[in-house]
């Protein structure tokens, strides 16, 4: 966790001067899922637009998660079981 965290606020810069990305939403909303809260931190270093959709990334990754994954847990071990 921590080291996606770390290699993401630190590559970030570099993946998207490669795709071209220039829109702050797209980068903040992608730092906050992938990175977590360094990323999240790393977003708002580089705007207030680009961190506030980071922090709604990252939020709405964890509440997700909360929410699928005890329902999708049964479907997940029948897979890794058998």
């Amino acid at each position: 966790m921590i080291l996606t965290g770390i290699l993401g606020a630190v590559g970030a810069q570099w993946v998207y001067a490669l795709m071209k990305c220039q829109d702050p939403a797209v980068r903040g909303f992608s730092l906050g899922v992938a990175s977590h809260g360094i990323g999240t931190a790393r977003a708002f270093q580089i705007g207030e637009r680009t961190g506030a959709f980071a922090a709604l990334g990252m939020g709405l990754n964890g509440l997700l998660t909360a929410v699928l994954l005890p329902w999708l847990m049964p479907t997940l071990l029948r897979w890794v079981v058998t």
